[in-house]
C-alpha cells in the first residue's frame, strides 16, 4: 500500500483488494444496527425522517433527512440506546452511482510473525473485538467495532495500515449497486457478451459475467494466450500495449512476422481481440485484457509436422492458453499419432509441467463432433447416406472444445454438438456450412427454412480498407470460431488469479463453474433436442452450459488457500540503502541466504524504496532455483515512494514460489528501465512460512 490513507484523509479512503478507493459523502442519508426491530418505531419519532428503508438483507436500515438536519440526526442515532453502530451513507468517486453502507465488521490479516498478545494490543484501543477467526488465510480475524470506538470503520481500517504489522485491513461494506468495472473502449458497450446490453436480439443475461471477473482479475501480461490462426493485424491499436505481444511467429513464411497476406486472411484479429482486446480506452476489450498475446501464423495446412511445430512454439515461448478457432475441412478427420502427442505434450508438459490449456472451437456444421448422421439434401449431393463426423482435436481429452449459443441464449444453429463439447459461449446465430477440400465452404442440408436470430460479435478487424468491415471493427464476427477465444480469455483470467492451476483443473473450473442455459426447441435442421442437461449435468448442445468467468474466477482464488499449512516462519531481512542505477536493465540484485529446510507453503515480500518517478521502475523476487517473479511492473506512474506488502493474494505470481524449497538465496531485483530519473532501494524483508 504505498498512500496508507492517502492525500483525502483517512475518513474517504476504502481500503479494498489492495487498492484504495476514493470515496465522497452522501449529504442526507445515514444508516443505523438496531438492538431489535421493535426498535424502529420509537427510533422514527425520535429523527422524524423524510424516507426510511432497510439495507443489507435487513441488516441496517437507511435514514432520509433533510442535509441541513444530518449532523443533529445521526448524533442522536449514536447517543440512542435503541442503536448499536450509525455511519454515514458514501458514494464511489469514480462510480457515484455505486453507494456504500458501512457494518460495524472489519477484516484484519496480520504479519505471520504477529502473536496473539500484540494483535490485542493492536486492536483493543481501537474499540475492536474479534468476532471469528478467518478460516483459509493465516493469523486473519473478523472484528466487530464496538461502542467504544471513537472513530468509524473506514477510519480505523486506515490507521490499521499504517502499522507494519498489518498486511491488509477492510472494513466489510454493503454496496447498493454492483461495483463491476467498466472499460472506456468506447465499443464495449456494444458487446453484449461480455456486459448486459438492452436490445431485442439479446436477453439481458446473454453475457458472460465478465464485468464482475475483472473485479477479481483483468488478467495480467505473465499469462500469455497463444491463438493459431491465419494471420493477424499486428498495427491495431487493441493488439497492441507495453509487453502485449509475446513471442511472434510465423509458420508459413518462417519468420516472426504474423501479418496477414490475402485480402481474406481477417480470421485472426478477430479471434484475438476477443480473447485478449487490449483495454485503452480505444474501440473493443478482449475477455482477458490485461494478458499478453502470442500470434502464430498458421501454414494453412494440417499435417504432423505443422501440428508440432505450432505447439511446441507455444509451449517453448511460455503460453499458458493455446485457442485454436479452426478445425480440418473433413467430415472424418481422426488425429494421428504425433498430432495426438503433439496435444497431449503441450496440455501436459507446458508451463513447467501444469500443462498448457488448449482450447478448439467444436465446428460450424450443425453436427456432432463425433457420432453418425444419416445426410440429405445436401447442395450437389456433397454428401448423403449415413455419415460418421469427427474432428479429432475436438475430441482429443486434453482439449476443451467449446460451441457456441446465441444472445438469445439458444443454440446457434450452426453449432457443432456432442458428448466432448466441454462449454458454450456466445457467438452470432446462422446457418450451418461446412468447409471440404473439392467443393469449398458450403452450407448443409438439410435446409433450415425458419429464421435463426441473434446479434453478431463486435471485435476487431483489420485496418485500413481490408477486413471484414471498412473500419478497424466488426459487429458481424461469428461461429464457434468466436466462442472459442472467449473461453480462452476466461480461461487467462483463471491463470492470472491462480497461476498454480494444471490445465485438467482449468477445464474442471470452467465445466463447475458454468451456466446451465437450456433450450427445449427442436434443432431447425434436424430435429432433435439436445438444448437440457442429463444426470452427469452434461448437455450436447452446451457442454456442462455456458462459460462464467466470474464464478470461474471467483473458483481459482478459492483454491489458492486450500490444504495451506505451515509448521515453522522464516524471516530475512535486508535494510542496506542501495542506489538504483538509471536506465540499467540489469538494475541490482540483493540477495540473502536462507538455511532453513523445507518447503515453502506462503510467503510475503515487503519492499521499500524512493525514485523520482517509479514508473520506471520494475521489481522481482529471485527464487533460489534462479526463476525470477515480477513483483511491481511500470504501474506506478509519477510516485515517488513503494512501500509494499507483496503477498499470494494481491500478486498471483508469487503460488509460483508455493511448493519449492526454501534453502538457497533469495534475491530482490531492482531495474530502472528508462532515462532521466533515479532512486533507491531501502529495504526488502521475506517472510517465508516452511512446511
Amino acid at each position: 500500500m504505498t498512500n496508507r490513507g492517502g492525500q483525502f484523509g483517512p475518513g474517504l479512503i476504502l481500503q479494498r483488494g489492495g487498492e484504495e478507493l476514493l470515496l465522497s459523502r452522501v449529504g442526507d442519508r445515514f444508516t443505523t444496527r438496531l438492538t431489535a426491530p421493535t426498535s424502529l418505531d420509537e427510533l422514527r419519532s425520535l429523527i422524524t425522517p423524510l424516507a426510511v428503508r432497510p439495507v443489507a438483507q435487513g441488516q441496517l436500515v437507511e435514514w432520509q433527512v433533510n442535509p441541513e438536519r444530518l449532523e443533529d440526526a445521526l448524533t442522536a442515532a449514536r447517543q440512542s440506546a435503541r442503536v448499536q453502530f450509525a455511519s454515514r451513507v458514501y458514494r464511489l468517486v469514480a462510480s457515484p452511482r455505486t453507494w456504500i453502507y458501512l457494518t460495524d465488521q472489519i477484516t484484519v490479516q496480520f504479519a505471520p510473525t504477529v502473536m496473539a498478545a500484540q494483535r490485542q494490543a493492536i486492536v483493543a484501543p481501537l474499540g475492536l473485538a474479534i468476532s471469528q477467526t478467518l478460516a483459509g488465510i493465516p493469523n486473519t480475524f473478523v472484528y466487530r467495532v464496538t461502542s467504544q470506538a471513537s472513530e468509524n470503520p473506514l477510519k480505523i481500517a486506515n490507521r490499521l495500515m499504517r502499522l507494519t504489522e498489518v498486511l491488509t485491513a477492510e472494513p466489510n461494506v454493503v454496496m447498493a449497486t454492483a461495483p463491476q468495472y467498466r472499460p472506456t473502449d468506447p465499443l464495449f458497450r456494444q458487446q453484449w457478451h461480455l456486459t448486459s446490453v438492452v436490445s431485442a436480439l439479446v436477453k439481458p443475461n446473454a453475457h458472460i459475467s465478465a464485468e464482475a471477473a475483472w473485479d477479481l482479475t483483468r488478467g495480467t501480461r505473465s499469462i500469455v494466450v497463444a491463438v493459431c490462426d491465419d494471420g493477424f493485424d499486428l498495427t491495431h491499436p487493441d493488439l497492441q500495449g507495453l509487453g502485449k505481444i509475446v513471442a511472434p511467429k510465423d509458420l508459413k513464411a518462417q519468420d516472426a512476422v504474423p501479418l496477414p497476406d490475402g485480402t481474406t486472411d481477417n480470421h485472426g484479429t478477430a479471434c484475438a481481440g476477443l480473447a485478449i482486446g487490449e483495454e485503452n480506452a480505444s474501440g473493443i476489450v478482449g475477455v482477458a485484457p490485461g494478458c499478453g498475446l502470442m500470434p502464430i501464423r498458421m501454414t494453412g495446412f494440417l499435417d504432423d509436422t505443422a501440428i508440432e511445430d505450432m505447439f511446441r512454439w507455444a509451449v517453448q515461448q511460455g503460453a499458458a492458453v493455446i485457442s485454436c478457432s479452426w478445425s480440418p475441412a473433413a467430415i472424418k478427420y481422426p488425429l494421428s499419432l504425433r498430432q495426438r502427442l503433439a496435444l497431449t505434450q503441450a496440455a501436459t508438459q507446458g508451463r513447467d509441467g501444469k500443462g498448457c490449456v488448449i482450447v478448439f472451437s467444436a465446428g460450424n456444421a450443425n453436427r456432432p463432433v463425433h457420432g453418425t448422421v444419416t445426410e440429405r439434401d445436401w447442395p450437389r449431393n456433397a454428401v448423403r447416406g449415413r455419415t460418421e463426423w469427427l474432428s479429432g482435436f475436438a475430441v482429443h481429452p486434453d482439449v476443451i472444445t467449446v460451441s457456441a449459443c446465441t444472445s438469445l441464449n439458444g443454440k446457434s444453429a450452426y453449432s457443432n454438438w456432442g458428448r466432448d463439447v466441454a462449454v458454450a459461449a456466445p457467438s452470432n446465430n446462422g446457418h450451418p456450412t461446412v468447409s471440404l477440400p473439392e467443393t469449398g465452404s458450403i452450407k448443409t442440408g438439410p435446409p433450415i427454412t425458419t429464421a435463426t436470430p441473434g446479434r453478431g460479435m463486435v471485435t476487431s478487424d483489420r485496418t485500413g480498407t481490408a477486413g471484414y468491415d471498412r473500419d478497424a471493427y466488426t459487429n458481424t464476427f461469428g461461429g464457434t470460431s468466436s466462442a472459442c477465444p472467449e473461453v480462452a480469455g476466461v480461461a487467462a483470467l483463471v491463470l492470472s488469479a491462480n497461476p498454480s492451476l494444471t490445465a485438467r483443473e482449468v477445464k474442471q473450473i470452467l465445466q463447475q463453474t458454468a451456466d446451465k442455459i437450456t433450450d427445449t426447441t427442436p434443432d431447425p435442421q434436424l430435429g432433435t433436442r439436445y438444448g437440457t442437461y442429463d444426470q452427469q449435468g452434461h448437455s450436447q448442445w452446451f457442454g456442462y452450459g455456458r462459460v462464467n468467468a466470474y464464478r470461474a474466477v471467483r473458483e481459482a482464488k478459492r483454491r489458492l488457500w486450500q490444504g495451506r499449512t505451515y509448521t515453522r516462519m522464516v524471516e530475512i531481512k535486508d535494510e542496506v540503502t542501495t542506489p538504483i542505477p538509471d536506465n540499467q536493465p540489469l538494475g541490482i540484485t540483493r540477495t540473502q541466504p536462507v538455511r532453513t529446510p523445507g518447503i515453502v507453503q506462503d510467503l510475503i515480500v515487503h519492499v521499500t524504496l524512493q525514485h523520482d518517478y517509479l514508473g520506471d521502475i520494475e521489481v522481482s523476487l529471485q527464487l533460489p532455483s534462479g526463476q525470477a517473479l515480477l513483483l511491481q511492473g511500470r504501474t506506478l506512474g509519477n510516485q515517488q515512494q513503494l512501500d509494499d506488502h507483496y503477498t499470494v493474494q494481491n500478486t498471483p505470481i508469487l503460488i509460483e514460489a508455493i511448493g519449492s524449497a526454501a534453502t538457497g538465496e533469495w534475491g530482490l531485483r531492482v531495474s530502472d528501465r528508462a532515462p532521466g530519473h533515479t532512486g533507491q532501494l531501502l529495504s526488502w524483508h521475506l517472510t517465508l512460512a516452511v512446511q
